[in-house]
Order: structure tokens, then C-alpha cells, then sequence
């Protein structure tokens, strides 16, 4: 087996010579200094596109459970509408498709665009978990809000998302996993994330497999530390009895 060379992220970027302490200074880049900017992309896409994703998603996910049809079915269609075409192509429509429609988009950077097209793909799939979270619960929390004299959407603030968030935690871990693996589409509209740096360095050095594995160390660290503040979070408010919680 050929030997690994781990001194490549200390190499400079334009003439591959090795950069004591492996940062550049004064306009230099070593591979390591791209690297942890390509993770820094990576991690700003995948915040930003859960942040539009939970708006979104929670805002779909209530309306699939009011009391009326016409709320309904526009949750229903945004959730299948969504989910049903492949992330990687809903991202071609957002960049080359939609500016085309719609001139003031071709003004919008691409990484704006990335995350709109991952949040409002993962958005489909957070409202199918807060539609689950809220119907999870017995019906008479409702019927005892509505009662008490608040309003539908009183009771769904004060009454019924509370406990519906808590118990929809581990789903939304999950995406939130999820979301940090599936911002590697980014690189097929030239943002510099972690993929594209992989191909470029593994191209530019050829030295894939100490490349990929440090990739696949970042990808992992980023969905493991999520996990782990998800664990944390779920333990702190858990609801004492509901659905075996303790």
C-alpha cells in the first residue's frame, strides 16, 4: 500500500511547496486554510437552509391540521410537490430555470440559492414531522384549549406546539443530519463547499485519499456534534410521561 502523505493541507495552494505551520500567511492558502473555508461553506448553507426549512416546514405542517380543506391541500400539495422531485434537480430549477421566469432572480447569488432550494426541499419533509407531532397528541388537548377561550391559533402556540416539538425531536435531528450531508449538491453550482474542494484538491494533488478522508471526518464531525446537542436538548424537555419520555 502506498504511503499517505498528511503534509499535503500543508502545502501552498499555487506552487505546492510545504507552509511551516500549515496556514498561510500574507495571500498565501494551504490546502488546510481551503479546507476549513470549504467547511465554514458548508456549515453556513446547511444553517441558513434549516433555518428556511423550519419556518417553512413547521408553517405547512400546522396547515395539515386546521380545521378547514382549502389549508389543508395547499399543505398536502407543498409537501408532495417537494418531496417528490429529486434535490439535486430542484436545485437546477432555482438556478437556471427560475431566473429565466422570473430576470430579478438572475441578480440573487448562488448561495442564496442553494439555500433556498435545500431549505424549501427539507421544509417538505419537516411539515410531514410536525403534522405527525401534532396529531400524536390526544385530541382533548385541543378541545381543552378552545374550551379555556383561546383562539385555533392560541392554542397551537401555547398549547399544542410545545409539546409537539418536543416529542418530533428525534425526526428533526435526523434532518438536521440530514441537511449538513445533502449541502454537497452546492458544489453543481460552483460554491465552494467541502465536495467541491475534495475534487479540486484530489484533482490539483492527487492525493485522493488523504483528501476525502479528511472531508469525511468534517462531514461526520458536523452531523455528530448535531446529534449531540439534539440528544442534549431532547434529555432537557422531555415531556415526564408522554410517549415514554422520563
Amino acid at each position: 500500500m502506498a504511503s499517505w502523505d498528511w503534509q499535503v493541507f500543508c502545502k501552498n495552494t499555487v506552487d505546492g511547496e510545504v507552509v511551516p505551520r500549515c496556514f498561510g500567511s500574507g495571500g498565501d492558502i494551504t490546502y488546510l486554510d481551503w479546507m476549513l473555508s470549504a467547511w465554514g461553506w458548508t456549515l453556513s448553507v446547511a444553517v441558513l437552509a434549516l433555518i428556511v426549512a423550519l419556518a417553512l416546514g413547521s408553517l405547512m405542517g400546522i396547515l395539515r391540521t386546521v380545521p378547514s380543506k382549502r389549508l389543508v391541500l395547499l399543505g398536502n400539495a407543498w409537501v408532495e410537490l417537494f418531496r417528490n422531485i429529486p434535490l439535486l434537480v430542484q436545485l437546477f430549477l432555482w438556478y437556471h430555470v427560475l431566473p429565466a421566469i422570473v430576470p430579478v432572480l438572475k441578480e440573487v447569488p448562488s448561495f442564496v440559492l442553494v439555500v433556498l432550494a435545500l431549505g424549501f426541499f427539507t421544509s417538505a419533509r419537516i411539515a410531514e414531522q410536525v403534522r405527525a407531532g401534532i396529531q400524536s397528541l390526544p385530541t382533548g388537548q385541543r378541545y381543552a384549549g378552545l374550551a379555556m377561550g383561546l383562539t385555533l391559533a392560541q392554542t397551537y402556540r401555547y398549547v399544542l406546539l410545545p409539546v409537539a416539538y418536543r416529542v418530533i425531536i428525534p425526526p428533526l435531528t435526523s434532518e438536521s443530519m440530514n441537511i449538513i450531508k445533502n449541502s454537497s449538491v452546492a458544489f453543481a453550482v460552483s460554491i465552494a463547499e467541502l465536495t467541491m474542494f475534495a475534487m479540486q484538491a484530489q484533482e490539483e494533488t492527487s492525493r485522493g485519499v488523504e483528501i476525502y478522508l479528511a472531508v469525511t471526518g468534517l462531514y461526520f464531525a458536523s452531523a455528530f456534534i448535531i446529534n449531540r446537542i439534539a440528544l442534549f436538548v431532547e434529555h432537557r424537555v422531555a415531556v415526564p410521561g408522554l410517549h415514554g419520555a422520563r
